[in-house]
Formats: structure tokens, sequence, C-alpha cells
């Protein structure tokens, strides 16, 4: 333990300077782990569809509900959960918010009927939305500012590691214990973490400070994940602009934050347009241009590979460039990737280079904005503004997977429709510059400190 002899400590600087530490290392194991766990319940229902649909002998049109219904409650969550969090805190929101996926998982398991499951599948929606931007959140207020884009970049990885864990999860328990039990163990494995978030995870030291908290619980607090021991009498404050706002919604939306809170709806709407229409309709793009089943998976599993690889060096690139600078630029070499691909065509045989190159450029993009976001706003609106352009992003995958399905019935091929994706690709890499002012937040006036205690 390091005894600190200063009597103010500015917590942003004290965090800034100092290397990790080790549970500093802990808050990011902990926040890869909640949401590789909000992968899989994400993507659980995909895989377990065709066990149901045969078991219950519903239509695919029926089940439409089921599978559309988590989308909603992730909207819902994410913009329940931002207000909360810059209310009440982020572990407490955290950890409500795994306890809920967990246990409504937990009980899909025993729906029987569609509506029962859809339902269960909209309150799961509402825990998943609200776990990963209070994720990115506390991370983002723990971890140093030359290192940020790449650790939560690196946690965001959790996501796609979730969501295919989970495929070889169902295939392998199936065949032996029906669907069922793979939704048991989706919820298991949450109500399990639950504990070890209450007695392991830290409040935000940030936070307590801009919520006016005692100093001594902020030093206990500080110290805890630092390391470092303060003296008593030490007081504690942390760089924020003023805001006019009283509320974390009104932040959003008042002078300095408007724009920068429009670009980033637009730029992550596009993104996951993008993706989701990519995501959900290559498969049978490439099966109906003649390739098997099993080879149209197995490509389109390499757009999230790609995403993988790419995520990680956007967020080391970030760290070292003007970041809305290395994600536009990410984004229009997607768009670039997306063209080609449509140009190419799906015999083409650089099919599987191009979808991973898209992969890397577009989800590499997207979870860049997302490790970018928490540093447009303020202590006291930055959750809010993290899951209120997750949410509004949600609409983008909504939308893409109702435009891809629309365009197929419309008799459009492979090449038309992947390169109109070009289109909302540049969009997102233009939109992303109007967000360009946000780059700087430590230079933006002080002011607030904790009473000592």
């Amino acid at each position: 333990m390091n005894r600190v002899p200063t009597t103010a400590v500015d917590v942003k600087a004290f965090i800034d300077e100092r290397p990790m530490g080790r549970m500093q290392w802990l808050l990011l194991v902990l926040c890869f782990a909640i949401v590789a766990l909000d992968g899989m319940d994400v993507a659980i229902m995909g895989f377990l569809a065709p066990s149901i649909l045969q078991e219950w002998h519903v239509s695919r049109a029926a089940f439409g509900v089921v599978m559309s219904a988590a989308p909603l409650g992730l909207v819902l969550g994410a913009l329940l959960a931002g207000p909360a969090s810059d209310r009440i805190g982020r572990k407490v929101v955290l950890i409500g918010s795994v306890l809920l996926f967990g246990l409504f998982t937990f009980a899909t398991a025993y729906a029987g009927n569609l509506t029962e499951m859809a339902a269960l599948r909209l309150l799961t929606g509402v825990g998943l939305g609200a776990a990963m931007p209070n994720t990115s959140t506390l991370l983002s207020e723990y971890v140093p500012q030359r290192s940020r884009s790449l650790l939560i970049a690196v946690m965001f990885t959790g996501f796609n590691l979730g969501s295919g864990v989970v495929g070889f999860v169902a295939a392998a328990m199936i065949p032996s214990g029906g669907w069922r039990s793979v939704l048991m163990l989706g919820g298991v494995l949450p109500l399990l973490l639950v504990p070890v978030l209450v007695v392991l995870l830290p409040e935000s030291a940030r936070f307590l400070v801009v919520r006016r908290a005692a100093a001594d619980r902020i030093g206990r607090v500080l110290g805890r994940v630092t390391g470092a021991v303060f003296p008593s009498g030490t007081e504690f404050f942390a760089p924020e602009p003023p805001v006019q706002a009283k509320q974390s919604i009104g932040v959003l939306f008042s002078k300095g934050y408007g724009l920068m809170t429009g670009a980033l709806w637009l730029t992550y709407f596009m993104g996951l347009l993008v993706i989701y229409l990519l995501t959900g309709w290559l498969p049978t793009l490439i099966k109906d241009a003649g390739l098997p089943i099993s080879e149209a998976a197995t490509i389109t599993a390499m757009f999230q590979i790609g995403g993988t690889l790419g995520a990680i060096l956007v967020g080391w690139a970030m760290d070292r460039r003007p970041p809305t600078r290395v994600i536009g630029a990410t984004y229009a070499l997607g768009a670039v990737c997306i063209l080609a691909l449509g140009v190419g065509g799906a015999l083409s045989g650089s099919l599987v280079w191009l979808v991973t190159a898209a992969g890397f450029c577009m989800s590499g993009a997207q979870t860049g904005l997302n490790a970018f976001a928490p540093s447009c706003y303020p202590t006291q609106a930055r959750a809010t503004g993290v899951s209120w352009m997750l949410g509004m992003g949600r609409f983008g995958s909504i939308t893409g997977s109702m435009v891809g399905g629309l365009l197929l019935s419309l008799g459009w091929g492979f090449g038309a429709i992947i390169g109109l994706l070009a289109v909302p690709a540049v969009l997102a890499a233009l939109a992303v510059q109007m967000a360009r002012r946000a780059e700087q937040p430590e230079e933006r006036p002080l002011v607030g400190k904790s009473i000592a205690a």
C-alpha cells in the first residue's frame, strides 16, 4: 500500500498517472465476464429456436414474437439504466441488471407457451440492455486514459466470445438435456456471478465525488482499487465541465452536448444497421447463391472473428491517435470492403477475406465507438449518455434485420443488398466526425469537491 501525502486529490489525474493495479485488472475481468454472459444470453434463442419449433410445432412466423421480444427489452433496459446509474450508482444498477437477466433467462426454461416465453424474453432483454452500458461506464472511470480505449475494447470482445460459446454449449447439451437445459445454464451462470460482484465490484470514485459523498468513503473506495492510503482530511475532486441541466437526460441535449449526442446516435444506428443486416442475412444470401449452408455459416462466422481482431486494433489505435479520426477511417474502410464484397459476389474467391475484412472494420469501429462514448459526457450524465446511445442504436439493428428481409422478398440479390450497405457505413464515418469536440474532456474546467470527513 502506498501512502499519499497530498491533502487534495484529483481522482481522474490520480488514476491516469499510476500504473494499473491488481484491483483494476480484476475489474476488467469482472466486466469482461458480465459482457460475455450478456452476449451468451442475447444470442441463446437463435441456437434454441429449431428445437423449440420442433417440440412445440409452431411456425417460424409465430416464433418471431419471441425473437423480437429481447431486442425490444434491450432498448428499454438501456434507456432506463443510464439515468438510474447516474442517480444511484454504477454498482447497484450493474448488479441488478445481471441479477435480472439471470433470473429471467432461467425462468424462460419453464415457459409453457409462446406468450410466456415472449414476456420472459422481454424482461430478460431489459436486464441485458442495462448491463453493457454500465460496464463500459464503470471501467472507463477506473482505467488510465492512456490505455482506456484498448481496455474497453478488450472488454467488449467478451460479447463475441459469449455469443459464440453458447452455440457450442447448445450443440453439446440439447441432444441429452434438451433446449431447456441450455436456458437453465444461461441463467445460473449470471446468478453465480452476482455474489462475486457484490463483494468485489467497486463503486465509481468519480461518481461518489460528483454526488458529494463523504471524503473518507471516497478514500476507502479509491484506495481499495488503486492500493493507495489517503491520510485523514484528504479532499477529493474531479475534472468536470459545468452543466446547466439538472437531470442527466437533459445534459445530453444541453449546450455543448446536443450535436455530439445526435452524432453518436446516428453513428451507432448506422453501424448496427450494417452489422445486423450482414450477420442476420449473409448466410441466406450465400446459400441462395449456390453454396452449402454449412459453408455459408462458416463464412459468416469470419465476420465475428474479424470484428474481434478489429476491436482490439482500433482500441489500440484510439489510445494513440484522435479517436473520432480512427473510428471514422475504420468505418470508411469498412464501406470500401463492403462495396468490394458486393461487386465480387458470393462466388468470389476472395469472399472469406472480404467478409473478414468487413467484420474487422465495421465491428471494430462499432466497438471503438463504445469505448469512445464514455469520454463524451460528464460523470453526472455519463451512464445516461452511453446507455441512450446504445438504446437508440438498437433501432438500427431492428431496421437492418427488417430491411434485409424486405429486400430479399423484393427479389434483390447478393450484390445489390451488400453493395447498398456501403451507404450507411459512409454515413457512420461522416457522423462520428461531429463528435470530435469530446476528445479533450480534461481541458474543461474543474468544479466541485467532496466534503472532507
